[in-house]
């Protein structure tokens, strides 16, 4: 670059993906990868899509090449409305480039050079940088096994000019944790919200893929004039078409179209009538469950492989009902930074923990993926894994 370049402020937030580095190191032969948050290309519905490519086309084929409206395709928010589990207008329904680009729209809508803004600790990477380029002040909210603790909420909310504009969640088997919020959780943490009048942002990716349990309601259904929802079709459908949606209270939906239509005028139009397409004639209901079973297959053995390779490890982890992460707690001490050459050195990678924590960082922890490993390569991995972790220096 030019050295006489002057960029803005703002590039100097503006950081690489911890998770994307790590996979360019990793990605070579012989390394079995735990490191992604990859959706298994196994349960694409390839001949599916080939169907509705050829329906789209050959029935509207002009339309679904032009531009479109801001707000999404009619039908495709219709649908998304109808499968929501509360009373949804699909008039508050946007439909984004993937939810990565809904993070986005709502930093540059919510989010000043300063503002206090509300996660878990740890939470979802790709939020942080989403955030970062508007400056925010992001805070870790202390959590458990069931979320978010409500106290804490309180505590770090702020008061006056510093109050917190948002609190970001994740409550269906988090990313990176794999944890689940618990049903007395979420209606205690709406019921604060609302108290506090702080705005939700809901994120739920991966809320379809349960395996065990009932699932419980949203957050957005408890209060959806308090709660911004965001959903994904890149974990049930394809992560290549880039496509998720938003539903947002009336009172700030249409600040979010306005920051969309500046960035992208809309989302890609074919992709939208394509996936409205695949899902017609409940489409969705046959095939997540395939998605279920295959995943919850493979974190069964990666939960066994732990047990078995771990044994006087003083090593933990969390143990998720569905999605795709499971969380990994080192000895005191150790840090995952420090362990993961170690890891590559016999075969394996994971992303270390540090990235995931907006503010000091727990360096003992780690995030395993078990979706697009194979179950022996799940044993291998983790009795891998299990030998960096005996390697280490001080063990």
């Amino acid at each position: 670059m030019t050295a006489s370049w002057t960029l803005a402020a703002r590039a100097a937030k503006m950081n690489s993906s911890a998770i994307r580095e790590i996979l360019k190191l990793t990605d070579r032969p012989g390394i079995i990868s735990m490191a992604g948050g990859l959706p298994s290309p196994k349960t694409f519905p390839i001949s599916a899509f080939d169907a509705a490519s050829q329906a789209v086309l050959q029935r509207d084929g002009a339309a679904a090449l032009q531009y479109s409206t801001t707000e999404g395709y009619l039908p495709l928010r219709q649908a998304v409305a109808d499968m929501l589990p509360w009373d949804v207008d699909p008039e508050q329904v946007l439909i984004v480039g993937g939810s990565q680009q809904a993070l986005d729209l709502v930093a540059k809508v919510f989010m000043d050079k300063g503002s206090r803004i509300l996660v878990e600790r740890p939470t979802y990477l790709g939020a942080l940088q989403a955030f970062a380029p508007m400056e925010p002040i992001p805070v870790g909210v202390a959590s458990d096994d069931e979320g978010m603790l409500v106290e804490d909420f309180a505590a770090q909310a702020g008061s006056g000019a510093d109050k917190a504009r948002l609190a970001y969640v994740l409550p269906n088997f988090q990313n990176p944790t794999g944890r689940t919020m618990s049903e007395e959780r979420r209606q205690a943490l709406v019921e604060k919200a609302r108290e506090l009048n702080i705005p939700l942002l809901e994120d739920n990716p991966y809320g379809d893929l349960r395996f065990e349990g009932d699932a419980p309601l949203p957050l957005a259904a408890r209060n959806p004039e308090g709660v911004i929802y965001m959903g994904s079709f890149s974990k049930v459908l394809a992560p290549g078409l880039r496509l998720g949606f938003v539903v947002a209270p009336k009172a700030i939906y249409g600040k979010l179209v306005q920051a969309k239509q500046a960035c992208d005028l809309h989302t890609p139009t074919f992709n939208q009538r394509l996936v409205a397409e695949v899902m017609q004639n409940n489409f969705l209901d046959g095939h997540i469950p395939t998605i279920r079973s295959l995943y919850k297959a493979q974190r069964d053995v990666m939960l066994a492989a732990l047990e078995r390779e771990m044994t006087g490890l003083d090593v933990s982890w969390t143990r998720p009902v569905g999605g795709m992460f499971l969380w990994v707690r080192l000895p005191q001490g150790m840090d995952a930074q420090q362990l993961l050459p170690l890891a590559v050195d016999r075969g394996m990678a994971f992303v270390p923990g540090a990235p995931f924590y907006p503010t000091d960082p727990e360096v003992n922890s780690l995030r395993l993926s078990y979706v697009t490993v194979s179950p022996a390569q799940i044993d291998q991995g983790i009795a891998a894994l299990a030998e960096a972790i005996r390697a280490y220096p001080g063990q």
